[in-house]
């Protein structure tokens, strides 16, 4: 069986899974979200070793990617700590971010692959409130995030974690954030490339310096800025 090669995955995906793809993408533009939302949905639940569970056509434009698997977690169990080098430790609940201020903003989504997805919709608290709640030590340089499938990781500096538009997401696209897209919550980082935007969030801990995150240790850039070519009009701030 012939294999492609996936550099965003990390690994081979077969030419049968490749097919596979083709007519996912073709029933999506034949019938529109509903049943892209519905396979999506059918194939989260398969295992993490099988190719279709690593990247399926989802809807609305969005490829849905997976280093180990779709974890789940209740809105009602769901706990964001917030931790290391700050002075007061805090653990947030699903309610408790939807009591916080929230920022609404519609920015576009960028692949590092290629792909993007242009104005999204996105509901949440801008990360630099959360952090101001816990109060972000002078020796803190850094912010490590953590998603609660025991695998992936991400970091930013902290100027670029004080920017107005990194915020901690509970709801894209109009609705609440569904399990394939990184629900209840994710990070959404606007002007960097999507591997930023961690799903499934469950820790942020302040450092004294950039931790690279998974795919950064696989060889991808820390400081992920989208090109202007691709869009971004606002300069970086490190």
């Amino acid at each position: 069986m012939a294999v492609i090669s996936n550099k965003s995955l990390g690994k081979p995906v077969t030419r049968r899974a490749v097919l596979g793809f083709g007519v996912l993408g073709i029933l999506g533009i034949a019938f529109g979200s509903a049943i892209s939302d519905k396979l999506s949905g059918l194939f989260s639940k398969l295992s993490p070793n099988n190719p279709l569970s690593n990247i399926l056509p989802g809807a609305n434009g969005f490829e849905i990617y997976t280093v180990s698997g779709f974890p789940t977690e209740s809105t009602s169990a769901y706990k964001l700590s917030v931790g290391g080098l700050v002075n007061n430790p805090v653990t947030l609940s699903y309610d408790d971010l939807l009591k916080l201020k929230a920022t609404h903003m519609t920015k576009d989504f960028q692949c590092v692959t290629g792909w993007r997805v242009p104005n999204v919709k996105w509901t949440g608290v801008r990360l630099k409130d959360i952090l101001d709640i816990a109060g972000v030590k002078n020796s803190a340089r850094a912010v490590l995030f953590r998603s609660f499938d025991g695998v992936y990781t991400e970091s930013l500096t902290i100027n670029q974690a004080m920017r107005a538009d990194v915020i901690v997401a509970y709801s894209m696209l109009g609705t609440s954030l569904t399990e394939e897209h990184g629900g209840p919550v994710r990070l959404y980082v606007a002007p960097m490339y999507g591997y930023k935007s961690i799903k499934w969030l469950s820790a942020i801990e302040l450092s004294s310096t950039v931790v690279p995150g998974y795919w950064e240790n696989l060889g991808y850039a820390v400081n992920a800025w989208i090109g202007r070519s691709n869009g971004r009009s606002d300069p970086p701030v490190d």
